[in-house]
């Protein structure tokens, strides 16, 4: 008798399991071995490239690179370990330690003595479209500002063409882009049970996902809190079936927390086995949620209020923290920076230093479980390394992504590749003809000369929704600028029937007479919203948003006056970052010169106003069957007329 030990794998995870087997064999007879009754397995490409590492870290074979003599942060003991050798062999890292010590061959040596190495930063929170730039395009704004990854919150994206949502986030590094993207599927895909877009993700959606690539880290960000703890809820079977998908395939399940401040609520999320918020707002709330093991994605105002709290109740562990962008556009990012100006934020506030650099790096890659390959100055890991000549300052020399010089002073050095993007990312507005004037019109009921009308307005809270008294000519009902009450639509660009939603507004919309903004970048479900003075200028505006195929529209007095053209997904634009800011800069310019209610110059929160998610409650949807009017309360279902 003998025993066979065969190790086994189990799914993708590749967890070793070792059997025994007992077979009894008569004298004389010939032993098999493991070779005889096993199949060769061939290798993949991860595993091919973690051999060669092998070779070259135990110096039998050559290296491509060495990064020689650094100051090199290790974010595993935060501590630094000065003049070290970082040797890369193709886009990983091979071998770390003291300058010298590694005898292999390599003739490309870059000195990087008195500087500062720290890992490349990464997104644990981030959706690349609010920087309205395609993905190889926002590789070319945020590596220079030492951004090499991004856990994607891709329920933008997804909700305008969901089955093509991962292989839209791939792509670019299919054709050579630097930026590594992991994709966390959209749960809010559609954002409510109210609305119906480009994409619905339930379990099967979601575990097909999973399976297929090991580059998706999970579920993004669950934001429907009302359809997670309602039993009764209509969006509750959806979204327990997207957790328990991504559980059952050991991704990571993100959270969307805003609102939920008290104990109980944060205990309930926390059970739900929701891992993270990016939503705190309050620094006492930020606390409570990282007690209840909540990992804690700080945007730069949370930072600012959740840091110095943190400091002084003596917090000894940072590393359920990270630092986040979430929503910034390129003409911002240019002006204040991304992952960067957190870091050098966080040390303000109070933050130790090492430990601000790992909320960048090994704490968000960790989190996304995507440690064994980003997140570290470590061997397997890409060598994305980030070259400092001052850690206080965050001061950027030189940014190396997959082993390639990237980016020097600020300027980004590699090619960004030419994509012809396909028609499900470019052709995604579909209004089905020219509106007129006439479709927004709101008719009163028969006999009126005033009526009681909703008014609507952005990130809308009150459990009532609120009311006011409108003239009616000829059967329509009016606008009162005077009160700063205009009109607002939500318009239907997924069916092609020109379907739409119509109400009253206030707090956010232009004044100038014949005037109006329209964009396809309406968070989340992106259907076009248009806010207007006029009928006739919020038909110019969705118009051009449909000649353009989806952007930002400015119309003042009855003309177009500036746009950002949106061509990919209605979100993005495939253009050079320069070019992009500068659309970006001249509609803020062009706007600023107009009058607004609620502020003094373009209403930057235009594209967040129709927002479906918690805590907001009456909102604006496109009509469907058994709301005619479109205005329903999120937490319910319950539905209202626009007048009456």
């Amino acid at each position: 008798m003998y025993q066979l030990h065969i190790a086994s794998r189990s799914g993708a995870m590749l967890l070793g399991v070792l059997l025994s087997v007992t077979i009894y064999a008569k004298p004389g007879d010939q032993v098999p071995t493991a070779t005889q009754v096993t199949h060769p397995v061939g290798f993949d490409a991860e595993t091919k490239i973690r051999q060669s590492l092998v070779q070259v870290a135990l110096t039998k074979e050559p290296a491509d690179l060495i990064i020689r003599g650094a100051n090199v942060l290790n974010v595993y003991t935060l501590l630094w370990m000065p003049n070290q050798d970082i040797v890369v062999r193709g886009k990983r890292i091979a071998w770390v330690g003291p300058t010298g010590q590694w005898k292999g061959e390599c003739s490309n040596i870059v000195d990087a003595k008195g500087l500062y190495a720290v890992p490349g930063f990464g997104e644990s929170h981030k959706h690349i479209e609010s920087s309205l730039l395609s993905p190889e395009w926002e590789a070319a704004l945020v590596i220079p500002l030492g951004n090499t990854w991004t856990s994607e919150g891709s329920h933008e994206f997804s909700n305008v063409s969901g089955p093509h949502n991962v292989e839209f986030w791939l792509t670019p590094e299919k054709y050579g882009s630097p930026l590594k993207i992991f994709p966390a599927l959209g749960s809010a895909t559609p954002p409510s049970a109210f609305e119906v877009g480009g994409g619905n993700y339930a379990y099967k959606e979601v575990a097909d996902n999973l399976k297929n690539s090991l580059s998706v880290q999970g579920l993004d960000e669950v934001m429907d809190w009302p359809a997670v703890s309602v039993p009764t809820h209509p969006g509750y079977q959806r979204i327990w079936e997207d957790i328990q998908a991504t559980r059952d395939n050991r991704g990571v399940i993100d959270g969307h927390g805003s609102g939920l401040r008290d104990l109980d609520r944060i205990n309930a999320f926390a059970a739900v086995g929701l891992t993270s918020d990016h939503e705190t707002r309050v620094a006492e709330e930020a606390w409570q949620k990282l007690q209840a093991g909540l990992f804690l994605q700080l945007r730069d105002d949370n930072i600012e209020k959740a840091v110095p709290l943190f400091v002084k109740n003596g917090l000894k562990e940072w590393s359920n923290i990270s630092l986040v962008t979430d929503d910034r556009n390129v003409a911002d990012s240019l002006k204040q920076g991304t992952m960067n100006a957190h870091i050098l934020l966080a040390m303000k506030m109070g933050a130790p230093p090492e430990a601000a650099y790992a909320m960048a790096s090994l704490y968000p890659a960790r989190h996304a479980h995507m440690d064994s390959i980003v997140g570290s100055i470590t061997p397997g890991r890409y060598a994305d390394v980030v070259l400092l000549s001052s850690v206080k300052d965050v001061t950027i020399k030189e940014v190396f992504a997959n082993g390639l010089l990237a980016a020097k002073d600020g300027k980004y050095l590699l090619p960004v590749p030419k994509i012809k993007w396909p028609p499900w990312a470019t052709d995604t507005i579909h209004v089905g003809r020219k509106l007129a004037a006439k479709d927004f019109e709101i008719l009163a009921p028969v006999g009126k000369t005033t009526v009681t009308a909703a008014i609507q307005a952005p990130f809308y809270t009150d459990a009532e929704q609120k009311t006011a008294t409108l003239p009616v000519v000829n059967g329509i009902v009016q606008r009162d600028i005077g009160h700063d009450i205009v009109k607002v639509a939500i318009v239907d660009r997924y069916v092609g029937k020109a379907k739409l939603g119509k109400m009253f507004w206030t707090d956010m919309g232009p004044k100038t007479p014949n005037s109006a903004v329209a964009t396809s970048v309406s968070h989340d479900l992106h259907n076009i919203t248009v806010i207007g003075s006029s009928d006739e200028a919020m038909a110019i505006a969705v118009n051009r948003i449909s000649e353009i195929n989806g952007g930002i529209v400015l119309v003042n007095d009855g003309k177009v006056t500036a746009e950002m053209r949106l061509e990919i997904g209605g979100l993005m634009t495939s253009r050079p970052i320069a070019a992009a800011a500068a659309s970006m800069e001249d509609l803020y310019a062009k706007g600023d010169a107009m009058e607004w209610i609620g502020s003094p110059g373009f209403p930057r929160r235009v594209l967040f106003a129709m927002i479906t998610c918690s805590p907001f409650t009456w909102r604006l949807v496109v009509p469907y069957p058994g709301n005619p009017s479109g205005l329903v309360l999120l937490q319910t279902g319950e539905t209202k007329p626009i007048v009456w």
